[in-house]
């Protein structure tokens, strides 16, 4: 039998390793899940538009907000406009046929950048101008990260506030 102090401190170490699982787990889903709500509303913005010059439309604006070009990654062009061409399928005709064809190109997209290192949420929480603060206080922005550029547009935790509160700038609302 453990004693008193020992016991709690087993437990609070426990505690502790949960809630930064969970931490970790729950900023990589909600920034994916970021990612794809503005892919979705920024595509349906240009639904109506012929769909190369939409997709072009869309990628220049996502690598925009994530202060990238697209000449920064050319290898992962063809994965960045097949997932941005499926968005703007889906967001034209929404059905099962779309949605499926959307989850293969996040699938390939989500291969090409494991195949750099990376996934769509590091790169979603390190680089949109739309990134919510709290990400940031779970798994920091590396020091190192190719084409760092600093976004005053990220909040940052509040004073008082609890760390899952600094959410993201009135502007990705």
């Amino acid at each position: 039998m453990s004693h008193f102090v020992d016991q709690l401190k087993a437990e609070a170490d426990t505690a502790i390793a949960a809630m930064r699982d969970a931490a970790i787990h729950a900023r990589a889903i909600h920034a994916r899940a970021e990612l794809m709500r503005h892919m979705l509303l920024t595509a349906g913005k240009v639904k109506n538009r012929p769909k190369a010059a939409a997709v072009d439309s869309v990628v220049g604006e996502w690598m925009a907000a994530w202060n990238l070009t697209r000449a920064d990654w050319p290898q992962l062009a063809r994965e960045m406009e097949a997932f941005t061409a499926a968005f703007y399928d889906y967001a034209k005709a929404p059905s099962d046929q779309s949605d499926a064809a959307l989850r293969a190109s996040c699938a390939a997209l989500d291969a090409a950048l494991a195949n750099e290192g990376t996934s769509i949420a590091d790169q979603m929480a390190w680089r949109s101008q739309c990134a919510h603060g709290w990400w940031d206080l779970v798994k920091p922005v590396p020091a190192d990260l190719p084409g760092r550029k600093e976004r005053p547009s990220v909040p940052q935790r509040e004073p008082g506030a609890p760390f899952w509160e600094a959410g993201c700038a009135e502007f990705c609302r």
